[in-house]
């Protein structure tokens, strides 16, 4: 067990692709200076946002290792996701990761052939975190993509004991209730970064000092706003800039979220390309249309550093 704590804005990043959907593993180096340029401190690659089970084991191997190419000397850190529904994948992606010096890794539950039951996720989440065991370990919890109803606290209870590198566990999920008891779970032992962009503001009220989003690679600036309002006491100001998160996302979540949120960060400048099937992607006329309407609801002023 470890007392790490993530804290700040963590980027769940997006892979870049060319036009004909292969690796462009060159806009690397402008994503991670667009993270630091609007005051993220970590990037969570590989994950759901970086569309990891649309990529090949060798795809996802590549990708870490021009992170850390990009990264190595700077101030962002970098989180490697390594679940899949294959655990020696899983296991092999925990290994490169460790050799390359991430500061934790994370793993989300097989969804194909599910766990049927908490201790098999425990066994499942075991054998990853095996292969890094010199680096703290995150379950990821997000059921709206796995399917899986098991409880995260009760994962907590079981895992404390056979995972010696259990950090805590990546939350990106809207129940708050088992929110809190894992913030409870071993007396507050383990770290549980907020992972829903659009609720940020109740988890803050419930002690999140971290959180991992997507919507976080194109909007930073809404959030630390809105946690600096929430830690000088000025809830109205934070609701404002959560407000503004949902409305943004919204926005994105009405044309395909993957697809839209890929269009948003070429208009800042950083093309990640369109995104992999089974996502979608806009073409240019409703990339154009996207673009005036978040324009007219003041997007592009909000984001301003």
């Amino acid at each position: 067990m470890t007392t790490q704590r993530i804290t700040g804005l963590v980027a769940a990043t997006h892979t870049p692709f060319h036009a004909d959907g292969s690796l462009n593993l060159a806009v690397v180096e402008k994503q991670a200076a667009h993270l630091q340029a609007t005051g993220v401190s970590h990037a969570f690659i590989g994950g759901t946002t970086g569309e990891s089970s649309s990529l090949t084991l060798e795809e996802r191997r590549a990708l870490a290792v021009r992170w850390f190419e990009v990264t190595r000397g700077s101030a962002l850190t970098v989180i490697v996701h390594v679940g899949s529904n294959c655990l020696a994948d899983a296991r092999v992606l925990a290994a490169q990761a460790q050799e390359l010096g991430a500061v934790a890794v994370s793993a989300l539950a097989p969804s194909y052939f599910k766990p049927g039951n908490v201790a098999t996720l425990v066994d499942s989440m075991a054998q990853i975190a095996s292969a890094a065991p010199e680096l703290p370990f995150y379950y990821y919890e997000i059921p709206t993509m796995t399917g899986l109803t098991l409880s995260p606290s009760e994962f907590l209870g079981q895992a404390a004991d056979r995972i010696p590198n259990l950090a805590g566990i990546k939350f990106t999920s809207s129940n708050l209730m088992e929110y809190q008891l894992c913030r409870a779970s071993h007396d507050g032992a383990f770290d549980i970064p907020f992972g829903f962009d659009e609720m940020m503001l109740g988890a803050l009220a419930l002690g999140a000092t971290g959180a991992v989003g997507s919507s976080f690679n194109f909007a930073a600036p809404i959030y630390n706003r809105l946690i600096a309002a929430f830690q000088r006491g000025d809830l109205i100001a934070a609701r404002e800039e959560q407000m503004r998160s949902v409305r943004t996302i919204q926005k994105l979540v009405a044309r395909g979220y993957m697809g839209a949120a890929k269009a948003v960060m070429k208009m800042l400048g950083v093309d990640v390309g369109p995104a992999r099937l089974p996502c979608g992607s806009l073409d240019a006329e409703q990339s154009k249309t996207l673009q005036a309407e978040l324009d007219q609801m003041g997007f592009f002023e909000w984001i301003k550093l």
